[in-house]
């Protein structure tokens, strides 16, 4: 009888420990597969979208955010007369009463109606009392300030996905920061299937995205919107740009381009208006070049701010071709600071036979011509520079003038600004910190790209723009009492091979004040009708936006 018993023992220990065995390869080695079979049968999986993150300028302004709207729902399977219900919602969510009736007719549990509904309207249907008609909370971008800085924000849209992503500007470059995380969830359903809607199980894992703050000085990007659309108007132009940085840092403290777009409504806008024509458009930049071929000469040595011109007292011929001033008028013996102050062409063609083809790319490649800025917006056009082999005698001197060479705004700009900041380049850069969602900031520190040319350079370049804008056709328009460093632009259109002697792209680059420069900023109008001249159109608009910036940062005058 012993062996029965021991064989009855051993059998139900075998068991237990079989028993146990089992529930722990359930438990621990099965335990994901069993769980979504559990949620598969009393639920299913939904994605929960993260909240974007917002943009928001120095001042802590949100110029992005989000809009909390709500996504009307309805439950076809609890509404009984289709027909009366399809009748009461069309006109309170301006939907056919036909596509309505379509919806709530499907044999669903749940159905989308209308997303996107205000406050008031949800709260006009949830009096109604509707049966089987819910609601759930959705977020959607707005930009408060409408159409401001629309080139430089870009817009959210929907992807081939339906996913909300967002496209140009610092919505495409940041998107990936801006979007966030999304996180997994379980929608509970009842005994007979229907979803609860109040029951949601997240899962950890999403995170709403991060928040940019940028360098936009809020207060100079409205000043400089509304002028640039004045000036727009005033001078009959086809468009225009301004853009201001800190060349210290080179923080953009204001970027705006006509004609713009409203981020709200962009399906109704042609796409090319989305392309932000500061980095990614390029044109001739005329005699608003010149500082850079000048202070490259300068810094090589081959010129001083003295040396006189010994071919300034007639037309030049090279190549074929006769170069001219742009008023036909001559100064025999000119100095190399008259020249800048004149805008004389056949100046720089001396300056810049001095420097010769090779120094002058050397000192180009320098300023950055010809590659990108690396400013973080989406969609910066490189602008080639030719290699020394396909240049001639007569390219050498159009491009000591600003034609013949192409580049973006931004690119001149941020060689320009090298000048204003000691000889050294600095990164264009429009986000200052990143903010984390639990409140982390995470700076962006500047980013020297290169030093063209000595401080000293750059300070005796300084004191030659000075004398152009107190002695230049502009100065009846500058601001009394600053001492502001500047140079105008006048650069006709390339057109079916030849240059068209009534289309200009005016424009006005400078900084201020001169001693101890806050800002360096371009104005470009294209094509003004009521002057072709940069003297007279581009050069006002910079003097008035300055002297507004001026008095924005507390600066008096000092002269």
């Amino acid at each position: 009888m012993r062996w029965r018993y021991r064989f009855v023992l051993l059998f139900y220990i075998f068991c237990f420990f079989a028993t146990i065995l089992r529930l722990a390869h359930w438990q621990i080695v099965e335990a994901d597969t069993l769980s979504s079979i559990g949620e598969s049968q009393y639920g299913r999986s939904i994605t929960l979208s993260p909240r974007r993150g917002e943009i928001k300028t120095s001042d802590d302004f949100p110029v992005a955010s989000n809009k909390l709207t709500y996504l009307v729902y309805a439950n076809p399977k609890q509404i009984n007369d289709i027909a009366t219900t399809a009748q009461i919602l069309s006109p309170l969510l301006e939907q056919d009463v036909a596509s309505i009736s379509s919806l709530l007719s499907m044999n669903r549990f749940w159905v989308a109606i209308s997303p996107g509904v205000d406050y008031y309207k949800k709260q006009q249907v949830q009096r109604l009392n509707l049966p089987g008609v819910g609601f759930e909370e959705q977020y959607i971008r707005y930009y408060p300030e409408a159409s401001v800085a629309a080139q430089l924000l870009g817009f959210v849209g929907k992807n081939d996905l339906g996913k909300s992503e967002g496209y140009f500007g610092l919505e495409g470059y940041y998107d990936r920061q801006l979007r966030g995380k999304e996180a997994k969830a379980v929608q509970i359903h009842d005994a007979l299937g229907r979803p609860i809607l109040a029951r949601v199980q997240a899962s950890p894992g999403g995170d709403d995205g991060r928040n940019l703050i940028l360098h936009i000085d809020r207060v100079v990007q409205f000043l400089v919107e509304e002028e640039l659309k004045q000036s727009i108007e005033r001078y009959g132009a086809q468009g225009g740009t301004v853009i201001v940085m800190n060349p210290k840092t080179g923080g953009i403290l204001a970027m705006s381009s006509q004609p713009s777009f409203d981020p709200h409504r962009y399906w109704g806008y042609e796409e090319s208006v989305f392309k932000n024509p500061i980095v990614s458009s390029t044109y001739e930049p005329g005699s608003t070049f010149k500082p850079l071929i000048v202070s490259s000469a300068l810094d090589a040595g081959v010129v001083t701010p003295l040396t006189k011109c010994t071919i300034c007292d007639g037309p030049v011929p090279i190549g074929g071709y006769e170069i001219r001033t742009w008023n036909n008028k001559y100064h025999s013996g000119e100095t190399v600071m008259e020249t800048i102050q004149f805008s004389d062409n056949i100046g720089m063609v001396f300056v810049a036979q001095k420097l010769g083809l090779k120094r002058l790319l050397s000192y180009l490649e320098k300023f950055g011509i010809g590659e990108t800025t690396g400013i973080d917006l989406q969609g910066e056009t490189p602008a080639i520079l030719r290699g020394p082999d396909s240049w001639y005698p007569i390219d050498l001197a159009t491009a000591s003038f600003g034609q013949g060479i192409s580049i973006t705004p931004l690119q001149l700009l941020s060689a320009f600004s090298t000048i204003a900041n000691d000889g050294v380049r600095m990164e264009p850069h429009v986000v200052d910190k990143i903010e984390t969602e639990n409140g982390k900031v995470i700076p962006i520190p500047p980013q020297e790209l290169s030093k063209p040319i000595s401080a000293a350079t750059a300070r005796v370049m300084t004191e030659i723009l000075v004398n152009a804008v107190d002695k230049g056709e502009a100065k009846w328009a500058k601001p009394k009492g600053y001492r502001i460093a500047g140079k105008t632009g006048t650069a006709q259109i390339p057109i079916g091979g030849h240059y068209d002697p009534n289309k200009t792209i005016a424009s006005f680059i400078g900084f201020a004040p001169a001693d101890e420069p806050q800002f360096v900023m371009l104005v470009i109008i294209d094509r003004p009708t009521s002057s072709i001249f940069g003297s007279e159109t581009a050069a006002p608009t910079f003097f008035t936006i300055a002297k507004k910036i001026l008095l924005h940062l507390n600066i008096a005058p000092t002269e």
